[in-house]
């Protein structure tokens, strides 16, 4: 071994076994170390898995089902190829390299996807004519940053492969050795993907005596997740072929795969100057079908009519049908039109007009639907106002949704009390008010990313165009009786209220989904709308009655098993899963679900658009994952007294031209799906930190910016964490400033102000929050945690009076746990809000008591929440600041926001 290294290879002639002692002997030492400091240096931040768009999801063990397809390369385009590389001074082999990584890095998002590639490893005048299989493996990581153009990519891939040639040596199973990386047996490591130069003759070789003749091989075997095949002959490339495992693709979308890199080559050498972001994937006949056919959702509707048009109309028709019934109370068509009408004149008198916001806070109850249509019917928009939301956020909101109004109104119990009698007095008829379609019918607030609520503007055609689609795909009998158990502060709300009051059906209000359970109005229910959890619950509590036809579920993910179990109730024909941001007016995309049919979000409603494009604005090509842009009639006015968050989330349409519709403008919704082969849209999560949590859409940001308030926080994050199966719960991991930080105590000041669904679950704490080498929070290190641990609590109390028994007992039922202490937290024992409203509606029954939902969040034990339940009992809980609140001037709401909010005001 010592003469080997020292001395030149011997003859040609030697031996395989001498020639590998020899390599291993020459790549010991300094040459090693330099090789490996080099590949180290090249390969710090390769990611560990390069995840394609898969037809189905990794299996834990890689298998090697293999399949394999090809496309072949035009003359034309194979001699343009040589030609660009002949002028950049480049061979196909980086040309053709390039390519793919520009196309692996369109379909995953990545600017780095490695790409293996063998290599011959003869690179010695005396190896070339020693017997045996020299072949090293080398591993190519591109470099897409900055978004460069094809030449300019090029000149990269040709640097880095001429490095990379030049450290070839090491062999690939001691670079594996010495990086060390997650070793997982689904994937191979350090990359997934390769590439091979097919350039050897195809001519056998001439042997005396002998004719020799290619035998085809169908190999039926995959090595990687995918390997593409260049085959190089004389003139040229002109061959592409695949090797695909089985267990992740289908041959179509391999298939697919080589048409759109044959479509980017194509584009990059007829303009090597474009930017990769303006290389098109799509051959024409794709884009065609992405942009238009799925799109054509074009139908008539009348124009010229708002929302209590409808409903008015619906009522000269129907005067004596039953249109609202609440906990016993009825009101025919004729009955809600006329006392609208007379609250609508008050209003006007009070100062209300079209493009006026009035401010609404009232419990769910007749009064409650009056009131929505008077402020329509008087020309003003709606902003319903929770009040269960704590008083600084109501503030807040009221502030500014009436900045720059003289003489704001706010419709609450004690304003109907106060104008009873001049309400009474007023003329039945509906005013005259002169509202059009593009006055402003409501206002939404949502969650926002920078700690202050955002309000939604939706105007009269928007609803009016959602209505007729729901009253296209809804029959009659399945509005005869709807459940309006959603608060007026969600979008959904306006289906639930507006469609079946426009169609001739009954809305049946009930204070949320699972109050149906003891509704006595159950058996009239025909539909329910609500979200997957909700849905779950009143399976489980066996409330659901037999009389519901149509199930509509939205705002979370709907899984095919609950899907099997809502079509197990008698008397359902039809679920229906349905998508759609505030923005866009509730829904923008519905499909009818089947136990055994496909998780999607189906296609776009009518007047309707749903692009999926990538993050430079280009269609995505089926099975790739983009965001959804959103376009028509459904489109809000943007976000109020917001100009420049609506400019950058309400963009031009870039495809006003294709659509037909000049001027028109795109949302941008921050949702990750991707097309199936159909055009059907399956959902894939958010590019941004808002999470949807039991169908209430979350900024994590205002959380966090609401925790960083807290004298003892000094930095905070959240995150939405799977507790259990289908069980999704917001955690909060937090850095204190110092002083003493409890749980307990951040759960109050946050339940003080914000709705009871946006506080989080747990708490944890730590030293510092983890970083990326950005800088950036590092989320998928605190998602990788377990559950933050907030330690015990008091020793364990058995509950002794008459009412710590009662109690016990309905935490007990609602929690699933076999006993609970006078001093157990709420939370710890698993509750969240939706079991929060479960608790507050038991005590509202056995307790004959009404709390706040944030009340848990301020008591979240046994014994602490009896003391809110003694005081409630004399009216102390009951005359909270809220309503007090919402009646004062607007100067006043603006100094009370300004003080809570510093900054924020």
């Amino acid at each position: 071994a010592r003469l080997y290294a020292a001395s030149p290879l011997p003859a040609p002639a030697v031996h395989y076994a001498d020639f590998a002692c020899w390599q291993r002997e020459r790549m010991r030492g300094e040459v090693l170390e330099k090789q490996l400091a080099w590949w180290r240096e090249r390969l710090a931040r390769l990611p560990q898995l390069l995840e394609l768009p898969a037809d189905r999801p990794r299996p834990p063990v890689q298998g090697s089902r293999g399949g394999r397809c090809e496309e072949p390369l035009s003359s034309r385009l194979s001699e343009a190829l040589q030609a660009l590389c002949r002028r950049q001074g480049a061979t196909p082999f980086m040309a053709l390299l390039a390519g793919f990584q520009a196309l692996l890095g369109r379909r995953t998002g990545r600017e780095d996807p490695p790409v293996g590639t063998p290599i011959a490893n003869r690179n010695r005048a005396e190896t070339e004519g020693v017997i045996g299989l020299f072949v090293n493996t080398l591993v190519l990581p591109a470099d897409l940053s900055g978004d460069p153009s094809f030449t300019e990519l090029l000149r990269r891939v040709r640097e880095l492969t001429l490095d990379v040639y030049a450290h070839q040596d090491l062999p690939f199973e001691k670079l594996v050795e010495d990086l060390r990386p997650q070793r997982d047996l689904s994937h191979a490591p350090l990359f997934q993907v390769m590439l091979i130069l097919q350039n050897a003759p195809l001519a056998p070789p001439a042997v005396p005596e002998l004719e020799l003749s290619l035998l085809p091989v169908e190999s039926s075997t995959a090595k990687f997740d995918l390997t593409l095949a260049v085959v190089e002959r004389a003139e040229g490339v002109r061959l592409l072929q695949a090797e695909f495992n089985r267990d992740l693709f289908d041959r179509t979308t391999v298939a697919r795969l080589l048409g759109h890199l044959v479509s980017l080559l194509a584009e990059a050498v007829a303009d090597p100057g474009r930017r990769l972001s303006d290389l098109s994937l799509l051959p024409e006949p794709e884009r065609h079908q992405a942009l238009l056919d799925w799109n054509d959702t074009g139908t008539r509707f009348p124009e010229g009519l708002c929302l209590h048009d409808l409903v008015q109309a619906q009522a000269e028709r129907t005067p004596d049908a039953v249109a609202v019934v609440c906990a016993g109370e009825k009101a025919t068509y004729r009955e809600l039109d006329r006392r609208a009408n007379r609250l609508a004149r008050r209003l006007r008198a009070a100062g209300v007009a079209r493009e006026v916001p009035v401010g609404i806070s009232l419990e769910r109850s007749l009064d409650m639907v009056v009131a929505l249509l008077a402020i329509l019917k008087a020309g003003g928009a709606y902003v319903p106002l929770d009040p269960t939301y704590p008083p600084d956020r109501l503030a807040f909101m009221l502030a500014d949704c009436q900045r720059g109004i003289e003489a704001p109104v706010v419709v609450t119990r004690e304003w109907l009390l106060r104008n009873r009698e001049a309400i009474a007095a007023e003329n039945d008829e509906a005013p005259a008010t002169g509202a059009r379609p593009e006055d402003l019918a409501y206002v939404l607030y949502t969650s926002g990313s920078t700690g202050r609520p955002k309000g939604v503007a939706i105007e009269h055609r928007s609803a009016v165009a959602l209505l007729h689609w729901a009253g296209e795909v809804f029959p009659s009998e399945d509005l005869a009786g709807t459940l309006a158990s959603t608060s007026i502060n969600f979008d959904l709300s306006i289906f639930e209220l507006f469609l079946p009051l426009s169609r001739g059906g009954t809305v049946i209000l009930a204070d949320n989904a699972l109050a149906l359970a003891g509704l006595p109005e159950a058996g009239a229910v025909t539909l329910v709308n609500t979200v997957p959890t909700a849905m779950a619950e009143l399976l489980r509590l066996e409330a659901l009655p037999a009389s519901v036809r149509a199930v509509n579920l939205a705002g979370e993910p709907l899984t095919p098993a609950l899907v099997e179990q809502i079509e197990r109730r008698p008397g359902v024909r039809r679920v229906l899963d349905l998508y759609g941001p505030s923005e866009d007016t509730t829904y923008s995309t519905f499909a009818r679900r089947t136990a055994d049919g496909p998780a999607t979000v189906g296609r776009p409603i009518a007047n309707t658009r749903a692009y999926l494009l990538d993050r430079w604005g280009r269609p995505a090509p089926i099975g790739v994952p983009g965001e959804i842009w959103l376009g028509g009639d459904g489109l809000a006015r943007g976000y109020l007294h917001r100009p420049e968050l609506t400019a950058e989330r309400f963009v031009p349409d870039p495809f006003a031209g294709i659509s037909g519709a000049p001027g028109s403008r795109l949302y941008r919704t921050g949702d990750l799906a991707r097309f199936r082969r159909d055009g059907r849209l399956e959902l894939l999560g958010r590019i941004d930190h808002q999470v949807k949590v039991r169908g209430f859409r979350i900024e994590l940001g205002e959380i966090e910016a609401q925790l960083c308030r807290h004298p003892a926080v000094r930095k905070a994050a959240v995150l939405l964490h799977e507790h259990a199966p289908g069980d999704w719960r917001l955690a909060a991991w937090v850095v204190s400033a110092g002083g003493p930080c409890r749980p307990d105590d951040l759960r109050a000041w946050l339940g003080e102000r914000l709705p009871a669904v946006m506080v989080p679950s747990s708490f944890g704490f730590l030293e510092a929050l983890p970083r990326l080498p950005n800088g950036k929070l590092d989320r998928r290190d605190l998602a990788a945690r377990s559950l933050p641990v907030e330690g015990g609590g008091d020793a364990f109390a058995s509950p002794k009076t008459e009412e710590e028994r009662r109690m016990a007992a309905i935490w007990t039922e609602v929690l699933g746990v076999a006993q609970v202490g006078l001093h157990d937290d709420f939370f710890r024992l698993g509750g969240h809000s939706l079991l929060v409203a479960r608790v507050i509606a038991r005590l509202r029954r056995d307790f004959e008591v009404d709390l706040p939902l944030r009340s848990l969040f301020q008591a979240p034990t046994i014994a602490r929440l009896l003391e809110l339940v003694r005081r409630s009992s004399q009216s102390e809980l009951q005359r909270t600041p809220r309503i007090g609140a919402l009646s004062r001037s607007a100067g006043q709401l603006r100094s009370r926001a300004s003080l809570g909010r510093g900054e924020d005001a």
